[in-house]
């Protein structure tokens, strides 16, 4: 159970304010926060989820323990710098109405993104893919619907930046605390 957590509340966490979380929440201004809208952003985040917790699977598999360790490292690294990077998000103009458009930009933007590497790196690293998928998914889909809610409102109503850079620190920590662990610097 520790993986679905620990998936839980990394993807969370390294997902708020992302690329992902702000398109949604300019679709749902734009076309308006509808069910359809809602649904494609969790089917993409359970569909990117379900990938990298099986990439992830088949990694753990060839790995030494030593090196799990030092992967997971590397994916709490890449979600800090990917909480601490100023995207620019480009709004579209007018933006598509079809659910399989959306779908495929979503997830094409989560693929090989810091969240994702995260839930790749759980499962990798506690052997329970199953549980690391599940808990990315509700991570990513929990942020993915609060952007739905808020709408255009989002950037306005959440101090986006402050949070992220707090979480990158966060995570930046982590990822350095492990993979000295992993090298045998810490006791």
């Amino acid at each position: 159970m520790p993986s679905f957590f620990l998936a839980l509340l990394a993807v969370a966490l390294a997902s708020f304010g992302g690329r992902d979380q702000r398109l949604v929440a300019h679709l749902a201004g734009r076309l308006g926060a509808t069910g359809p809208l809602l649904a494609v952003a969790w089917l993409a985040a359970i569909l990117t989820a379900g990938l990298a917790a099986l990439a992830g699977a088949g990694l753990a598999a060839i790995m030494a323990p030593a090196a799990k360790q030092m992967l997971a490292a590397f994916a709490l690294l890449l979600g800090a710098a990917e909480l601490a990077w100023p995207w620019r998000v480009r709004r579209a103009e007018e933006p598509t109405r079809s659910a399989f458009a959306i779908l495929f930009v979503l997830t094409a933007q989560q693929i090989g993104d810091g969240p994702r590497f995260l839930i790749l790196a759980v499962a990798v690293a506690t052997g329970e893919p199953a549980l690391a998928a599940v808990g990315g998914a509700l991570g990513s889909g929990a942020v993915l619907t609060m952007g739905w809610a808020l709408g255009a409102d989002l950037e306005r109503a959440v101090p986006l930046r402050a949070i992220r850079y707090v979480a990158a620190a966060a995570l930046a920590l982590a990822g350095v605390v492990i993979g000295l662990s992993a090298r045998g610097l810490l006791g």
